[in-house]
């Protein structure tokens, strides 16, 4: 699996989990060509040949998750995967994502789902409220929260 990062912003959260899984990682080039506009512009890395993982901190429009997904499918890559952390899921989003080549997208609940986005088979949810259940408990006991972001 290659990870990719959608964008110059997103190259350290993308490396974090390239590293983790040990996988390389891959940057897609874009420019905004209006406001919820973006055009792929190049991919610096390699993913031929495999799946790729896009990470993202948000998915708004799906725009840019969508067009990210379309070059690396053109580049070769034999499966598009996808992981945000916060699916807005606005506008056209939904509708984007199902008609995409995506293959599964995985967000969390940080952001209540839309009912149209609660129906379709390819967004997997999972929950936050562990992890932000633990950060209350280690802030209540005056200790270190950053062992859950490692």
């Amino acid at each position: 699996m290659t990870v990719v990062s959608p964008d110059a912003g997103g190259v350290e959260r993308a490396r974090f989990f390239a590293k983790k899984i040990d996988a390389p990682l891959a940057i897609v080039d874009k420019r905004r060509i209006d406001v919820d506009v973006s055009e792929v512009m190049h991919l610096i890395g390699d993913v031929r040949g495999r799946p790729a993982l896009i990470i993202d901190d948000m998915i708004d429009t799906a725009g840019t998750l969508v067009k990210t997904a379309e070059a690396l499918l053109k580049e070769g890559a034999t499966k598009v995967f996808a992981a945000c952390t916060h699916a807005v899921l606005s506008g056209p989003a939904v509708e984007r994502i199902c008609k995409s080549e995506i293959t599964e997208v995985v967000v969390t609940d940080s952001v209540p789902l839309n009912e149209a986005a609660k129906k379709v088979s390819k967004i997997k949810v999972l929950s936050v409220a562990a992890l932000l259940a633990r950060g209350i408990r280690s802030i209540h006991e005056e200790t270190s929260i950053s062992e859950l972001f490692i």
